[in-house]
């Protein structure tokens, strides 16, 4: 039986991107029985809508497991290394350097030695 499709499901070409990017199972243990498309799947479901782990709804996998790979995901970096990934490709298709080479600034959320109002701000420089 075929999973009822959710807005917040990943299409083939962001699951190309992604799947590279989700660390492989533990050498030597049982292999993975779960599609790693449909943990995500679920995570993002869970993430978009705000809904308790415990209301995701019954197609996808169990929650217990989609919680265990969010949470294990989670110390391991795995959303950071995610975000960084997927960033560095949008700013690479608008003809930007991959990492960010500006700095912005101000007084509210730095300490400086300056007089209080004092604003710094860089712009991104295309390279």
């Amino acid at each position: 039986m075929e999973r009822k499709s959710y807005p917040t499901d990943l299409t083939d070409m962001e699951w190309e991107i992604l799947a590279p990017l989700i660390p492989p199972a533990k050498e030597g243990g049982h292999p993975p029985t779960t599609d790693m498309g449909e943990i995500c799947n679920a995570i993002y479901f869970h993430l978009k809508t705000g809904c308790q782990w415990n209301m995701l709804p019954g197609d996808f996998p169990p929650r217990s497991t989609v919680y265990s790979y969010y949470s294990k995901w989670q110390g391991q970096g795995v959303w950071e290394k995610f975000n960084h990934t997927l960033g560095g490709q949008v700013r690479s298709k608008l003809g930007k350097s991959t990492q960010p080479i500006a700095l912005a600034a101000d007084s509210q959320s730095v300490n400086t030695d300056q007089k209080k109002g004092m604003c710094m701000v860089l712009t991104d420089v295309k390279t």
